[in-house]
Order: structure tokens, then C-alpha cells, then sequence
């Protein structure tokens, strides 16, 4: 008896993942009209960013969004504009956390932005090859890079599909695809992961 009172106590202390318990780890599925992509989030390394995309997952905002802006061996770029190419409003304003160590690889997902290295909002891309000059190099104007999120762990070929589509123009805007590729919706999941050794 005494044995097992020790030994709860002993977890009790240490917690259960150090008795190879599983740790949850933040899952978002997007389900767009070529399929389904599963996001899995690192808050560890981009805490703020994480927090921020899944408000806007919570909130719906991406529901019926679309990939707006696709090109071929580089990414897919969705989350700002409606069906009907409106752009979503927002006020959000992101502080840059590209020097979290996480590279631009093939399948990570990054925030998307404009020349402000901390203009971030609510556009977010999928990275279809290594893209390494995307990466932090320095914290001035041109070496911040843009700040990886999370990585796609399941359907990365519709992200491939995705990043083939015919495009055109709208308006001043170029590699729009030429029939809508729509975030049908949006849904956060907590998966059960390894825990760490």
C-alpha cells in the first residue's frame, strides 16, 4: 500500500507526462471546396500568432473565405476576402514572431503580411516547396521574414491542387484562380499527441 501511495504522489508531483501520458496539441481542419487540409498549430514557438488564428477560427471569420492569391511552386495565400473578392475587415495588427526559429519548409503555414514586418492580420499562406528566403534573418525591414504557425500534417496534396489551379487577374490583383477556391469552413480539433520524452 504504502508503494502505491508513493507512487501517486510521485505523479502527483511530476505530472503524467512524464509517465508517457499524451499531451494536447492544437488541430485546426479547413474544409475548401478541392478538400480537406489538417493545421497542426505550434504555440509553443508562436504563441501570440496561434492565439490570434484560432480567435479568428472561433469567430468564423474564415468560413467562406477564399484562396485568393495561388502560384505554383512558391504557395496558396487565403483568409482576407469573400466570395465575392471583399476584403474581410479586421483591426487586428500582429506582432512579428518569425524569430521563433521556425523555417518556411514545404507544408508550414505562415502569416501573410505587407511590407510592415508587423502588419500581420489575418491572411495566412501555405508554403508548397521550401521557401528559406521567407525566413527571419535579422529584426530591420528586410531580414524579418514572415512567421511561421503551424505545419499541414494531412492533405497536403489538395494544397498542391490548390497551388495548380488556372489563375488570372482581379482587378490589380494577379494569380487569382479562375474559379473560386473556397474555405468552406473552418473548425478548431484538440488531438491526442506523444508527450515528450
Amino acid at each position: 500500500m504504502m508503494k502505491v501511495v508513493v507512487l501517486l504522489i510521485g505523479m502527483g508531483i511530476f505530472g503524467l507526462a512524464a509517465f508517457g501520458q499524451p499531451n494536447l496539441a492544437e488541430k485546426v481542419v479547413l474544409e475548401t471546396n478541392h478538400g480537406r487540409m489538417v493545421i497542426e498549430l505550434d504555440a509553443e514557438k508562436a504563441p501570440q500568432t496561434v492565439k490570434s488564428f484560432l480567435e479568428n477560427v472561433d469567430s468564423g471569420i474564415y468560413e467562406g473565405s477564399l484562396f485568393h492569391r495561388v502560384i505554383p511552386n512558391f504557395m496558396i495565400q487565403g483568409g482576407g476576402f469573400t466570395k465575392d473578392f471583399k476584403l474581410i475587415p479586421t483591426d487586428k495588427v500582429l506582432t512579428n514572431e518569425a524569430d521563433n526559429g521556425l523555417k518556411n519548409l514545404r507544408g508550414t503555414v505562415a502569416m501573410a503580411r505587407k511590407g510592415d514586418p508587423h502588419s500581420a492580420s489575418i491572411q495566412f499562406f501555405v508554403n508548397v516547396i521550401d521557401n528559406d528566403f521567407l525566413d527571419h534573418t535579422a529584426k530591420t525591414q528586410q531580414g524579418w521574414g514572415y512567421a511561421v504557425f503551424g505545419r499541414v500534417v494531412e492533405g497536403m496534396e489538395v494544397a498542391d491542387a490548390i497551388a495548380a489551379v488556372p489563375r488570372g487577374r482581379v482587378g490589380s490583383m494577379g494569380d487569382v484562380p479562375n474559379e473560386a477556391v473556397v474555405i468552406e469552413s473552418a473548425e478548431r480539433l484538440s488531438t491526442e499527441t506523444p508527450a515528450s520524452p
